[in-house]
């Protein structure tokens, strides 16, 4: 069985963050901090090269394989800025995401543009839920 790339890492979050141009992005990146580390209490880590994640978890799968993750984390990608919630099956959080606001999701993330165009009060509590889920 493969083993999972992407782990947590001593690399500076500061570092990777300040790396992008955009200040939007940038600011958006430093808010999504200080909601997660108050949601989690924990610290952010970089996760590979690309995603901020907080806290860390063991997990096993119905098929066998095992490894680390976070909590709850983000990455700046390009087209948009990607909003991990681990183990949350988002198809059953409808109610939430219709209140959201403009967004795209997959079956455990979300897509956004800014924060601007969502309601921050909504994303935390898919993250609590998410996190207590988990719990």
């Amino acid at each position: 069985m493969a083993e999972l790339k992407t782990k947590e890492t001593e690399a500076s979050v500061n570092k990777f963050l300040i790396s992008f141009k955009d200040e939007q992005l940038q600011n958006d990146c430093f808010s999504l901090i200080e909601i997660m580390k108050k949601i989690t209490r924990a610290e952010p880590k970089m996760w590979g090269n690309s995603i901020v994640g907080f806290g860390n978890y063991h997990y096993k799968s119905k098929s066998g394989r095992e490894g680390n993750w976070f909590y709850c984390g983000f990455s700046p990608r390009k087209q948009n800025l990607t909003i991990y919630l681990s183990m949350c099956d988002l198809s059953k959080q409808k109610d939430l995401l219709k209140k959201l606001g403009k967004h795209k999701t997959s079956k455990s993330c979300i897509y956004i543009k800014s924060l601007d165009n969502i309601d921050t009060k909504i994303l935390k509590e898919l993250l609590t839920k998410s996190i207590k889920a988990l719990k």
